[in-house]
């Protein structure tokens, strides 16, 4: 299979692994995917920093990819006391998986100083955060001039018709910490953004999981684990679906093959103050407001496409 978008440009992954992360992580390092990936960051969101962190080290050291480095960023939200979802996710984070810890070292860099450090001396950089935005915000923050260098966010978080899967309003990455999101989604930077309203339409399924079986490979027979665990169960009792959202996984597909989501451009606002809405992202769906179109918000999936492209991936190893 061949991949069709952003192949060249240098690439940031900032996650909170995480089944999901997992997914999209060992679809992005896989031989022959083609992304220039030059460090992966971790924030605390579905875990603590401790965990998360070693569960990207996990990832990358089961992906055989011992060349990209890792850095620990923030562990606590702006604001906020850290909220987690190891009910989703599972004690470890990475429920269905072996836990081990890795001997691929951790990076002394912090994950704020990497990302300042890459953004300033690296052309046409993209950060694709798939957790909470503290790391990304914080960047920003600690250093403006950055987001001149920044060829675009891909972002995995936020709802509009879907609603939220943490509060009635809100998506989890943007709940866990609303004031960086607002940052993030303030700053003039170019915004792709995967949002429940597109994540619910690629739902994996009992039969892409037998297929992922059949490889009979060692990364096949791990994922299939994860996959049949109970994170999978979680969403399907919650909305009453027949599969499992893998959230992340659509930004690592969308640079793999752009076309197969189609998208509106749009404003997005974020809501920090209200007690009811925390991180709610208000979707300037119609133009009714004068502020800047600077997000692509994912509208819709070729959800038999984003499957063959993931199975395709994990097929690699």
């Amino acid at each position: 299979m061949e991949y069709s978008a952003a192949i060249s440009r240098p690439l940031i992954f900032d996650c909170d692994p995480g089944q999901d992360d997992a997914i999209s992580l060992i679809m992005a390092l896989s031989p022959g995917s083609g992304l220039d990936i030059r460090a992966i960051t971790v924030v605390a969101g579905n875990t603590s920093l401790a965990k998360c962190q070693r569960n990207a080290r996990m990832i990358a050291d089961m992906c055989g990819r011992t060349d990209v480095p890792i850095h620990a960023g923030c562990d606590a939200p702006l604001k906020f006391p850290l909220a987690t979802a190891e009910e989703v996710h599972g004690v470890e984070g990475l429920d269905g998986l072996e836990i081990y810890e890795p001997d691929l070292p951790l990076q002394s860099e912090a994950a704020v100083d990497a990302i300042i450090r890459l953004c300033r001396t690296v052309d046409n950089i993209v950060l694709v955060p798939t957790g909470p935005l503290t790391n990304i915000a914080t960047a920003l923050t600690r250093a403006p001039d950055i987001a001149a260098r920044i060829s675009e966010i891909v972002i995995m978080g936020g709802a509009r018709a879907e609603a939220g899967n943490i509060t009635p309003s809100a998506e989890f990455n943007i709940f866990v910490d609303p004031h960086a999101a607002k940052i993030v989604f303030d700053a003039p930077v170019k915004k792709t953004v995967f949002g429940l309203d597109v994540t619910h339409k690629a739902l994996i399924r009992d039969a892409h999981v037998d297929r992922i079986k059949a490889l009979d490979t060692d990364m096949g027979r791990r994922l299939t684990a994860m996959l049949r665990s109970d994170y999978a169960d979680y969403d399907r009792a919650k909305f009453g679906t027949a599969g499992t959202p893998i959230h992340d996984a659509c930004t690592t597909a969308y640079l793999l093959q752009s076309d197969i989501f189609s998208f509106k451009s749009v404003n997005v606002q974020i809501e920090t103050e209200s007690a009811l809405t925390r991180g709610h992202t208000s979707v300037d769906y119609w133009q009714m407001t004068d502020r800047p179109r600077d997000c692509d918000w994912a509208v819709d999936v070729d959800a038999d496409q984003f499957f063959e492209l993931m199975i395709d991936r994990i097929a690699a190893y």
